[in-house]
């Protein structure tokens, strides 16, 4: 069925969630300082966009990847607990002997050197790394905690020193912290690169047409078109430049660069943009910009600028293992040179020194951010919520305005039957179900809505007889003995009809929203009219209250008209939106809402969306929009849902909240056991030994799990909704 070509929506172009699904899982294996130019030569070529040298880091351990910890730990793991089963002081307290071999008495420094060696090298060098940065944080104080502890070690079992070597604490603090850090890389993840998927847009080959009579095709790579040359875009295809339309007549799917919901006619002299999909019709178009000075190379660079305009803020664990490492250093030489003073440098002095220096590198400082973590990422994808960037999780909670993109994100993106106007002839019901006969053997997306909207009535459709396409108009056929016309506007002037003034009214007002209007005609007169329009997500008005009940204000940004704009935001209640938005002033508007110091979160699903995305305090994407808008955002909506996002907030505060807590205990216990193993009280007989500065160390360990564990109670399930309405209530 052919309808009037001006009144039809075409969704915007979808994405298989299996592709989203992969990209999260490859997501973990990356590195933390990630090259965002991993776009095969054709199309980074294409885009004539130098994508070299860009980065996207979020982690607080530059260079490191999950892998850098993993191997490690598994092996120290292993290694670890035969080193633990000879332990004097585990054998101590067991009541328990371990077996003896030739050779057994070596068995703990033998494989103390290789977990101190092996395991501990990443932090070894992730020390040098701070150090030379002038900023120590964690890995040096890890570093400087096993080290101590190996090489006085190493002094007992030579005979250079007395006292109880601490291999099994050696092994357990690199075993636990490799642990805490391959969790946080897990968690933590990369982010995949937004210029990538944004040429991934591009086709790869482009059919320029060739030949004085332009009846002669060749395929050509995309990257090797010109100002100038005439390309020939088929139904379905993709649009490989900007040019100008000089014969043909189609519609073209450009919601994922402007955001308009409907299809743009094009007819000669119509400008096409590069990635847009063409509708049913053939165009030949004359390119007239390439590479770099496409639209689409423009949004690459605006989403580059915002990711690389981004501060990487250090982690809450880093700042606080930074004046740990401090307080430890100076707690050490402080009970150095007291000691020194009073005893002399003895062993118990060194001891005293070693002591300090092992049990101010807590496994639960390694742990406390770690484990709330991956508690969190975990409980958000159970909740339909990939967290791709674990910054953009905790900066949630600071959110106080909340943009949505409306196209595909407050609305389903797809065209809906809104509202009903007979001229008393018909009812509603009767109007539709005749509607939906003369449609009921199209394939054309409006026939489709025609037929889900009368099924979700229950209507009984009638058989229809003699169907005939009307092109460029519209349909006809015969049911139950009418012969009836289903079509636009342009059906109208063909059969030179006018409209009755009661329907007349109804369709004034829709045209006055933006909304597509499809006649019925009985008889070549005009029984009823139906209003088409993107369908309001059911969830979106309860996800407007639930953000307004948190104390969050919400926006609206869209590419489509003011009418349709002022329409949407009345519906859902939305107070501030803005119209008639192209990519670069979306961004625009961010930064400008930034500038009055709002923390923002943007949510959208297209391309058009990916710069305000990346330039967004907290970008988050509708999980069925396409690959670039996931790509530029920091969490994903699974389940297209717009009210996870007052989950994020809820889940983020309450995870921040954690995280305090857990680090005031880590903290908290360095508070209490650098001056014991320092020997303040000995003047007292107080005296830290070394296995019950290892106890409390377990102990601190075990309540900042069970702390972490304690999120897991957190609800984020949301109530049913107790109406699943797609017509907006305007009728």
């Amino acid at each position: 069925m052919e309808h009037d070509k001006t009144d039809h929506n075409t969704p915007p172009q979808q994405s298989d969630m299996a592709g989203m699904v992969g990209m999260a899982g490859d997501a973990h294996s990356m590195h933390h300082m990630h090259d965002a130019h991993d776009v095969h030569n054709a199309q980074s070529a294409h885009s004539g966009h130098n994508m070299e040298g860009m980065h996207t880091g979020h982690g607080e351990h530059a260079g490191h990847s999950e892998e850098m910890f993993k191997r490690p730990f598994w092996i120290s793991l292993v290694l670890t607990i035969p080193v633990l089963l000879y332990s004097d002081l585990l054998q101590s307290v067991l009541g328990y002997t371990a077996p003896e071999f030739p050779g057994s008495q070596y068995l703990s420094v033998v494989l103390g050197s290789i977990i101190y060696w092996y395991g501990g090298w990443v932090f070894l060098t992730g020390a040098i790394g701070e150090l030379r940065a002038r900023q120590p944080g964690m890995m040096t104080l890890v570093s400087l905690a096993i080290t101590t502890a190996y090489f006085y070690s190493l002094a007992i079992t030579f005979g250079l020193s007395a006292g109880m070597p601490f291999y099994w604490e050696l092994a357990t603090l690199v075993t636990i912290m490799l642990l805490g850090h391959w969790v946080e890389m897990r968690a933590v993840g990369s982010a995949q690169s937004a210029l990538s998927e944004l040429a991934k847009l591009l086709p790869d080959m482009a059919e320029r047409i060739t030949g004085n009579a332009g009846e002669t095709t060749e395929q050509v790579p995309a990257s090797e078109l010109k100002v100038g040359d005439l390309v020939l875009v088929r139904p379905g295809g993709q649009v490989p430049a900007d040019g100008i339309v000089e014969d043909g007549q189609s519609q073209v799917n450009e919601s994922m660069i402007t955001g308009e919901s409907r299809a743009v006619d094009k007819a000669h002299g119509a400008e096409v943009i590069a990635g847009t999909v063409n509708g049913s019709g053939s165009l030949r178009v004359r390119i007239n910009r390439t590479g770099d000075q496409t639209m689409l190379a423009g949004i690459m660079r605006l989403v580059q600028e915002a990711q690389t305009s981004k501060t990487r803020a250090q982690a809450l664990a880093d700042r606080a293992a930074y004046w740990l490492t401090l307080v430890a250093v100076a707690t050490a030489l402080v009970t150095l040179i007291v000691w020194a003073l009073i005893r002399g440098f003895d062993n118990y002095t060194v001891e005293r020194v070693v002591t300090t220096l092992v049990v101010a590198c807590p496994h639960a400082l390694g742990l406390a951010i770690p484990l709330v973590i991956a508690i969190s990422t975990t409980l958000s994808a159970r909740n339909g919520i990939l967290v791709r960037d674990r910054m953009s999780l905790e900066n949630a909670r600071n959110i106080n305005v909340v943009v949505f993109d409306k196209t595909g994100t407050l609305t389903l993106g797809e065209q809906g039957l809104v509202g009903i106007a007979t001229s008393g002839a018909l009812d509603e019901q009767s109007a539709l179900a005749l509607t939906a006969a003369v449609e009921g053997d199209s394939e054309h997306p409006i026939a489709r809505t025609f037929r889900e909207a009368a099924q979700q009535r229950g209507l009984q459709v009638a058989a229809a007889e003699d169907f005939q396409a009307l092109p460029g108009r519209g349909a006809q056929a015969t049911v139950e003995g009418r012969r009836l016309q289903v079509g636009g506007p342009r059906l109208l002037e063909q059969a030179g009809v006018t409209v009755p003034e009661n329907i007349a009214k109804e369709t004034t007002a829709w045209g006055e929203r933006g909304q597509s209007v499809i006649y019925l005609l009985d008889g070549g007169q005009v029984a009823a009219a139906f209003a088409l329009a993107d369908v309001i997500r059911p969830e979106s008005r309860e996800a407007i209250n639930m953000l307004a009940n948190q104390g969050v204000r919400v926006a609206m940004l869209t590419g489509d008209s003011q009418d349709v704009a002022a329409w949407v935001a009345g519906e859902l209640g939305i107070k501030e939106y803005f119209a008639q938005v192209l990519p670069q002033d979306k961004s625009a508007r961010i930064k400008d809402l930034q500038k009055s110091g709002d923390r923002v979160a943007m949510v959208g699903d297209g391309v058009n969306d990916a710069p305000a995305l990346a330039q967004a305090d907290v970008g988050i994407a509708i999980g069925a929009g396409t690959d670039v808008a996931r790509a530029s955002a920091g969490i994903v909506l699974v389940k297209n849902d717009p009210r996870d996002v007052s989950s994020i907030i809820t889940l983020s505060r309450a995870g921040y909240r954690k995280m305090i807590q857990n680090l005031a205990w880590a903290v908290g216990y360095n508070a209490i056991a650098l001056p014991l193993a320092a020997g303040v009280l000995a003047p007292f007989g107080i005296v830290l030994p070394v296995a019950v500065g290892a106890v409390l160390m377990t102990l601190s360990t075990i309540i900042v799990a069970i702390n972490a564990q304690t999120l897991r109670g957190l609800n984020l399930q949301k109530e049913p909704l107790q109406t699943v309405r797609q017509v907006p209530a305007h009728a």
